[in-house]
């Protein structure tokens, strides 16, 4: 058995077939971890959706802003993005069935045997293993229960910008929602930036610094896979492994395998 990981797919899943391809993946004994926002830009996030629902127990995914959104776009909370493709999901006949499933995934993702999570935007340097799976657990419960439109109508907004644990079971859904799906920059005093997307070293990004490069208050443990952040065009260190590199952009889809490191890419067509 091998276990694969892959970064955002949005949409594009006809490179994410290719790249499986390449990789002779076999669901029957293979095992594809994916990042988060399975939709959104690319031309087949309904088709996209259904690949992944079909892969049962072979596919673990985690939720991204985009998933969310889209969940929030199906219950009239909000309005689809203009660039966002997912009016088909909206319409199919098995729309209910496809929008129940995607709300029943996670936000963080642990391997039972290899030494990674998975986290679409990150894991804020505040928190330990224990905690971020307690604060993910939190949000899951929430989306999977009748408080399901309750937190969809109030999980946008950017603050608050740092973790306490004073604050309020709102603030601390919302804080939860925006580290995992949302992060890139924090200022060095932890406090998430909502609105920088540039990549590191840009002009422009003044004291802000990557989540991934803020000293931990304790070790994780484990290596972190995100995906969220094309502008990096993929980055790893010690601690992370990040695996978006802006496939809906027009550049590529890179597929790992986790047991050998073999990195299969896909450059792509401009999509967005």
């Amino acid at each position: 058995m091998a276990t694969y990981l892959v970064g955002d797919i949005q949409g594009c899943l006809d490179d994410l077939l290719s790249l499986l391809d390449q990789a002779q993946f076999h669901p029957n004994h293979d095992e594809l971890w994916l990042a988060g926002d399975l939709v959104a830009r690319g031309p087949q996030s309904l088709e996209t959706l259904r690949f992944v629902k079909s892969l049962g127990k072979s596919a673990i995914t985690v939720l991204g802003n985009h998933d969310l959104h889209l969940l929030a776009v199906a219950e009239g909370i909000a309005r689809c993005k203009a660039k966002d493709k997912t009016q088909a999901i909206l319409d199919a006949d098995d729309s209910q069935e496809l929008l129940e499933w995607l709300r029943q995934q996670p936000l963080l993702a642990e391997h039972p045997k290899y030494s990674f999570v998975v986290a679409h935007a990150g894991i804020p340097a505040q928190w330990d293993l224990t905690q971020a799976h307690q604060q993910a657990r939190h949000v899951e419960s929430i989306l999977q229960s009748k408080r399901y439109l309750w937190l969809l109508q109030n999980m946008y907004g950017d603050g608050p910008e740092l973790w306490s644990d004073s604050l309020n079971e709102l603030e601390q859904l919302r804080f939860t929602i925006n580290a995992f799906t949302r992060m890139r920059f924090c200022y060095p005093d932890g406090r998430l930036d909502m609105a920088c997307k540039l990549s590191p070293g840009e002009a422009g990004i003044g004291e802000l610094v990557p989540w991934f490069q803020l000293p931990r208050d304790k070790p994780l443990g484990k290596k972190i896979i995100f995906g969220h952040w094309a502008a990096l065009m993929g980055h790893e260190d010690e601690q992370v492994i990040g695996l978006d590199t802006g496939c809906v952009w027009g550049n590529s889809m890179t597929l790992l395998r986790w047991d050998d490191g073999q990195r299969f890419v896909k450059e792509c067509p401009l999509y967005a």
